[in-house]
């Protein structure tokens, strides 16, 4: 280990070998539970030892070989959500169950039991639509609605609980052995890996023995999944065949492979099931490796079934059958009942919490590389996009910006002056963002070392010393923020006074927080070393991320004493982590495939709550071509997170090195980008306060029409904005998908009307990507743009509506701050609504509660789709003063553009088109 810190650590630490990761068949409780559950040992349910409290029923369920009960609570939550746990009744030792995920705030429901047949219980919640019926023997749960069975648990025998043992080193007897639930003849030892694990050099040593769990859930009339992100692959989940499960297990994998159902960096192991009619939700919460595997069999139109003497036809429904199966913990599963995506939506963000609200410079244009070589190169770099009419807001540092790795402090030679080189950028209200990674350099005159080892801070090794591994800065140890002293501890070291050469305008990115350990199995940390509390990594690996980043986001807001809102950007991330920030796609490569593969990648974010999320624009490995690179910033633009980023080793690419025709349209891009900010500053408030995501799949908007259930090359914005980036090279036609029989659809630069229901192919150029304004919409714009958004506060405000077939068209718009928490704790914002409705226009309050002095006016209203000419147009206030407004009419367009207004964006007002 002491010639590891000598060694100079590069990028090639990083790149490694893609056969350093394991697939199913060399994870033994993956091989275990598909070989055990071959022999069928069923379990029971003890209907008998039923006790129903005001929050729960709890019975036990037994599986014969075993005769050790285990078990089973079932509660019913508000807004229609049913939770099952399963535990051992009185296990060895305490199992982990996964804390400070879920909301404190849960309500529990009553649920009343009801009549049932023999050898079942059924279990009612609030207005008895929703059943739970238990079935004992074998034990199944049907999840009943209005009469009709919409999922299955256990149906397929699948309950699988590897109860705590004795090691056989501390078996005393025989018997002992022979009440052991699972074969441990030594040659059965190693192909099960039951108490200890080979793979490559490393052995894992488990001093607890097995202790997986798996269960079975069939979704009926289900076949189009969605959700368990992060892997590099399509929206819709897949059939899995045997040894290709999808993989929940946080891992650095530097330009990860694409179509792949391996883990990497993040995990939510929550999915989504939509079908016509119904959106169901499952929330596996557990935060160990873990597997899940999805088989879908498609409906039969009819099948023969023999009745006496007649051949009659039954036609059988589809059915998709997921399989979950974790290394340790307890079965701990949610149900949302949904019914609709809206409603599951909402159900998810009750038990994890909502998006974060960001602050409003967050959703603007983030400059990084790694690295900005020093302040000449920043001050450079901040020029350039001034130089090039370009406009951004944050500029990022990577880890050179440094002393040798050491986080929160500043190369002195490279940065030697960071307070200065921050009053640069806020002069332009701009912001600096700097990486904070979970390793600290094993060096005693590190004073964040020194004290994090005199305190105990630091994840140990089996043996009880710190564990220690390398990383950036060579040999390292790694927080524990399990630990809510170390987070507490953690947190406190972003203040002014202790983060020497730190502004109020400074934020941070966490990275290489799977954890990511050089040299160590599958790039990351041993799962036999020890957190607070005595557990072992294996049980929480997946959250370690989530901890940094909930800790380095409490930090923020402490240093501001509770005032400002934190920008925290995590690459390892678990379900629950959008209270805290923003998450990106990591490691990827400068190729066409990986600029369309981040189309899927983000929609499965965002369907399971993060909605403030993005990949690196350009690619971060490899040069991107020019083409590439202009279709990247005009998807990006059209992303939540948009930031352009690169690895060392490759060439410079700020978005004038291009010639000047490349640097015209990525400017384009990004002003389009800045032009939408209060359309995008509206949608994250949604996100916030309502639990729609930012970016939506056409399912979530259209969920009654089949043909968007797999669509994952567009996607819609919010409900007005239908995007398609262009993801193949010299494209010269793309064909897009308009959705919606009754709905109407604008060219956003062409402002050319389409029908919906239909696929039709629009020409390309390297100008811009298709946009597609929804009928029956408002979208709020900036119409004129800053060199960042600080310069824009007070700038006037277009609206674009456009009209559905009816003629009419809705729209919101919310505005705070931008930066505060006063809009939360003084109610100091303002939400309005625009409806525009036979002809007329009006701007009314949309939440009565918030109040927020604004002196910006709406100067330019362009109505699409407007049939005919109107002879006047007027505008009314709320005092009654009426002002005729000038016009132009297009037919060839059928638009209206009224300009030169003055109304003011927070106040009541009308525009009547005659």
């Amino acid at each position: 280990m002491e010639s590891a810190e000598k060694e100079e650590i590069s990028v090639e630490d990083e790149a490694v070998d893609k056969s350093i990761f394991k697939d199913c068949s060399k994870i033994a409780f993956y091989r275990r539970q598909k070989q055990l559950l071959s022999k069928k040992s069923t379990y029971r349910a003890l209907l008998d030892s039923v006790t129903t409290g005001k929050d729960s029923a709890r019975f036990q369920i037994i599986n014969e070989p075993a005769k050790v009960p285990l078990l089973a609570e079932v509660c019913g939550i508000e807004g229609n959500i049913f939770r099952l746990k399963i535990n051992e009744e009185i296990p060895l030792k305490p199992r982990y169950e996964v804390p400070d995920v879920l909301t404190s705030k849960l309500t529990t429901v009553r649920l009343t039991s009801c009549p049932g047949d023999t050898g079942s219980l059924v279990l009612a919640s609030g207005k008895g639509d929703l059943k739970c019926h238990i079935t004992a023997n074998p034990f199944k749960v049907d999840l009943v609605s209005e009469e009709e069975v919409v999922m299955s648990i256990n149906s397929l025998g699948q309950l699988y609980f590897e109860q705590l043992q004795i090691s056989p080193k501390q078996r005393a007897t025989k018997k002992n052995e022979e009440d052991a639930s699972i074969d441990t003849t030594q040659e059965n030892q190693e192909e099960l890996g039951l108490w200890e694990e080979k793979f490559e050099n490393f052995v894992d040593v488990k001093v607890n023995g097995p202790a997986s769990i798996g269960l079975d859930f069939s979704l009926h009339g289900f076949e189009h999944l969605y959700g368990i992100p992060q892997h590099a692959e399509s929206h819709q989940l897949k059939n899995t065949s045997d040894g290709d499960a999808y993989r929940l297990y946080n891992l650095d994998v530097y330009g990860y492979k694409i179509h792949d159902k391996m883990g990497i960096y993040g995990s939510v192991p929550y999915l989504l099931a939509h079908k016509l009619g119904r959106t169901l939700g499952i929330f596996w919460l557990n935060a160990s490796e873990t597997l899940v595997e999805i088989k879908t069999e498609p409906a039969v139109k009819y099948t023969l079934t023999q009745m006496g003497p007649v051949a009659a036809k039954q036609k059988v429904g589809s059915r998709t059958d997921v399989h979950w199966m974790s290394e340790s913990g307890i079965i701990d599963v949610f149900l949302l009942t949904g019914p609709t995506p809206s409603d599951v939506f909402k159900q998810y963000s009750y038990l994890t919490g909502t998006q974060a609200m960001p602050p409003l410079f967050s959703l603007g244009y983030h400059q990084c590389r790694w690295n900005y070589e020093d302040e000449q190169d920043v001050k450079a770099v901040d020029a350039g996009f001034d130089e090039h009419n370009i406009p951004y807001d944050v500029m990022w540092l990577d880890i050179e910006h440094t002393e040798g790795k050491r986080y929160f402090t500043w190369d002195k030679k490279r940065f030697p002056n960071p307070k200065r080189m921050q009053d640069l950028l806020r002069n332009k209200k701009r912001k600096l963002v700097v990486i904070s990674d979970p390793h600290i350099k094993v060096d005693p005159n590190y004073s964040v070392y020194a004290k994090a080892k005199e305190q105990g801070f630091f994840v140990r090794n089996h043996e009880g010393g710190d564990f220690e591994g390398v990383c950036w800065p060579g040999l390292s140890s790694y927080l524990d923020f399990t630990n809510p002293k170390v987070r507490e501890w953690y947190s406190s070291l972003f203040a002014f006074s202790v983060y020497q050469g730190s502004t109020d305008i400074l934020y941070i990115w966490n990275d290489m927080n799977e954890p990511s350990v050089f040299k160590g199995p599958e790039q990351t940390m041993q799962k036999n070393a020890i957190h607070h509390g005595n557990w072992e990594h294996r049980e929480l690996h997946n959250i370690y991320g989530f901890y940094q980043q909930m800790a380095t986001t409490e930090g923020l807001i402490q240093r501001s004493k509770g005032k400002e809102r934190p920008f925290v950007l995590t690459r390892s991330f678990f379900a629950g982590s959008q209270k805290y920030g923003a998450v990106w796609t990591g490691d990827n490569t400068a190729e066409w495939s990986y600029l369309k593969i981040s189309i899927p990648m983000l929609l499965t974010l965002s369907v399971t709550g993060i909605s403030f999320c993005g990949a690196d624009v350009g690619g971060f490995i490899g040069d991107p071509e020019a083409e590439l690179l202009v279709r990247w910033y005009q998807a990006g633009a059209y992303q939540p997170f948009f930031r352009g980023h690169a690895t060392m080793n490759t060439k410079r690419r700020e978005p004038w090195l291009f010639g000047e025709e490349h640097t015209r349209l990525i400017r384009e891009a990004i002003r389009e980008r800045y032009t939408l900010l209060p359309y995008w500053y509206s949608l994250f408030y949604s996100a916030h306060v309502a639990s729609q995501p930012v970016m939506r799949p056409l399912w979530v908007e259209f969920p009654n029409e089949l043909e968007t259930f797999s669509v994952e090359d567009e996607y819609m914005l919010g409900s007005a904005l239908l995007v398609h980036p262009v993801t193949e090279p010299k494209a010269t036609v793309v064909d897009v998908f308009l959705p919606g029989s009754s709905e109407i659809w604008y060219d956003s630069k062409t402002f050319a009307h389409w029908k919906g229901a239909c696929t039709i192919k629009i020409p390309v150029t390297l100008d811009a990507i298709p946009v597609f304004q929804r009928g029956g919409s408002v979208v709020p714009v900036k119409t004129t743009i800053g060199r960042s958004t600080g310069f824009m506060t007070d700038s006037p405000y277009g609206l674009r509506v456009a009209l559905s077939t009816k003629g009419s068209a809705m729209g919101e718009f919310y505005l705070d701050d931008g930066h505060s928490f006063q809009y939360l704790h003084q109610k100091q914002f303002l939400h309005r609504k625009f409806s525009f409705s036979s002809g007329v226009l009006t701007n009314s309050c949309a939440d009565e509660r918030g109040h927020y002095p604004s002196k910006c006016v709406v100067e330019q209203i362009l109505v699409l789709g407007l049939k005919k000419q109107p002879s006047s147009v007027t505008a009314h206030s709320a005092d009654g003063s009426t002002q005729p407004v000038a016009f132009k009419y297009h037919a060839t367009t059928s638009t209206l553009n009224l300009e030169r207004l003055s109304l003011n964006i927070g106040a009541d007002w009308k525009v009547h088109i005659q």
